[in-house]
């Protein structure tokens, strides 16, 4: 049992305390004169748009232009709150602070060009100015967010406006919350105690450590504390609802960040569902937006290589039939996304033959792969037809290899997690296949190593390591010794 460590007088930072209730005293009226600054900004940068674009000699605005710039700039009081603009900036990205805003302002702009249709001047509506304006307030939206946030930042850094914090639940959840917040100080975020339960953990930090819920309210009284992150996991319902009675007269902000990392199959995304909050446990990183754009790269880019490498498909074809008498296509029933059955699609590199309800993987100098198959196999040119595939939807470009439905009746009792490969579509080439795992898989201990690097790509994917697969393979990915 490891001994609690000692409780130690917590070191604040420094700090003015006219400075801190300056700050705190007059955060409405900050929020205010940034909601107006905002307004102004949008105002304009549309008088400039226009400016730039105005006829040489023409000094005034048209008066399309001007009646939608006033929609626009009324509009804008209302639409910036609804897109998180104005909540707290803490641990926020500035990334994703631009795309809000970057909605935001077009979504504004789009009213503004139905507002000019309504009252009949859209003739008169010149979308460059639309386009520039658009361009020009991002622009400054976001010099301006970064410059404001740039001074805060520094202010915290200074022990300035800080906001103390008791995390409650010390596992993996919550020291990751607890490194973050020391690493990232221009958050403003001090963490003085951590409740471990019956752990008893000694923490590596000057922190009060607290082994029992009842000793949590008055820690927040004592330290001053502003929020509660409570990071306990899912299991512990019991601790849960007594944190809700002892917590239902602080006054201070909690944020709960469930540590889901023991329940979590693949990623985990907290969505809204029949009007509540749903945590879903086996959420591709490639799903909504991000998997509809990787479906369409997918599409664009297998009729590309279609196209362009036609003449060696037909080479292809004709070799396979001088060679050996059969088909030139080969085809296989495989498991596509969530377990949708398709026929994958590959040159013929073997003589036709029977195999009597079983699929035997091919092996070194194996008999029934024809002379023309030896080099399209270990060159892998027979996946080529697999592009048709990701054509029709069936495949993608990066994915998890598809197997032969014999193997996955045999890995999935054998392998845990093994069928969490299907929850996306299977790839041309992958993650697995580029780190060497690619050909023969006669162990138990080669599958799932392959299907580790599987859930790896699943759990990581982004549109880069995709590009990154795409030319890794394209380079140095097409040959391997341990493809027969």
């Amino acid at each position: 049992m490891i001994a609690v460590r000692n409780r130690q007088p917590i070191t604040i930072p420094r700090q003015d305390p006219h400075m801190v209730d300056l700050i705190a005293r007059n955060a409405t009226r900050l929020e205010s004169v940034v909601r107006f600054t905002d307004v102004l900004l949008l105002y304009a940068m549309g008088v400039i748009a226009d400016a730039l674009l105005l006829p040489s000699g023409s000094t005034l605005m048209s008066a399309t232009h001007t009646a939608i710039l006033y929609f626009c700039c009324t509009l804008a009081v209302v639409v910036f709150p609804q897109f998180a603009l104005y909540s707290s900036w803490r641990g926020r990205s500035l990334v994703l602070t631009a795309g809000n805003a970057l909605l935001a302002i077009a979504v504004i702009l789009t009213a503004g060009v139905l507002f000019g249709l309504m009252i009949r001047q859209l003739g008169e509506l010149s979308l460059t100015w639309l386009g520039t304006w658009l361009a020009l307030t991002l622009f400054s939206f976001v010099l301006y967010r970064w410059a404001l946030d740039g001074a805060l930042s520094g202010l915290r850094q200074q022990g300035i406006h800080n906001k103390r914090v008791i995390i409650v639940g010390y596992g993996s959840t919550g020291q990751e919350l607890h490194q973050r917040a020391q690493a990232q100080r221009w958050t403003g975020y001090q963490v003085v105690a951590a409740y471990v339960g019956s752990d008893r953990l000694a923490i590596d930090a000057p922190i009060e450590t607290l082994t029992a819920l009842d000793e949590i309210p008055d820690a927040v009284e004592r330290h001053r504390v502003h929020e509660v992150w409570i990071t306990l996991p899912l299991a512990e319902t019991v601790q849960l609802q007594r944190l809700h009675t002892l917590l239902g007269n602080t006054l201070v902000d909690i944020r709960w960040v469930p540590d889901v990392t023991a329940a979590s199959l693949l990623t985990h995304r907290t969505v809204e569902f029949l009007g509540m909050p749903v945590v879903e446990l086996n959420h591709p990183a490639s799903t909504g937006t991000p998997g509809i754009l990787k479906d369409i790269f997918d599409r664009v880019f297998a009729a590309l290589v279609l196209i362009l490498l036609s003449p060696l498909f037909i080479a292809i074809a004709l070799a396979i039939r001088i060679d050996s008498p059969g088909p030139i296509l080969f085809r296989q029933p495989r498991l596509g996304l969530n377990g949708r059955r398709f026929q994958v699609l590959k040159f013929r590199s073997m003589r036709v033959h029977q195999e009597a309800g079983r699929i035997t993987q091919a092996t070194r100098d194996d008999p029934r792969i024809t002379s023309i198959g030896r080099f399209l196999r270990r060159t892998s040119l027979d996946e080529l037809p697999q592009f048709f595939n990701v054509l029709m939807g069936d495949m993608s470009v990066v994915g998890p290899r598809p197997h032969a439905l014999p193997h996955n009746d045999l890995y999935k009792d054998k392998l845990a997690m093994y069928m969490q490969r299907h929850r996306v579509k299977p790839g041309i080439t992958g993650w697995a296949q580029i780190n060497g795992h690619r050909g023969e898989t006669d162990t138990d201990e080669k599958m799932a190593h392959r299907v580790q690097f599987d859930l790896y790509y699943i759990q990581h994917w982004s549109f880069w390591m995709d590009l990154k697969i795409i030319l890794w393979t394209a380079f140095k990915g097409w040959t391997s010794q341990n493809a027969y």
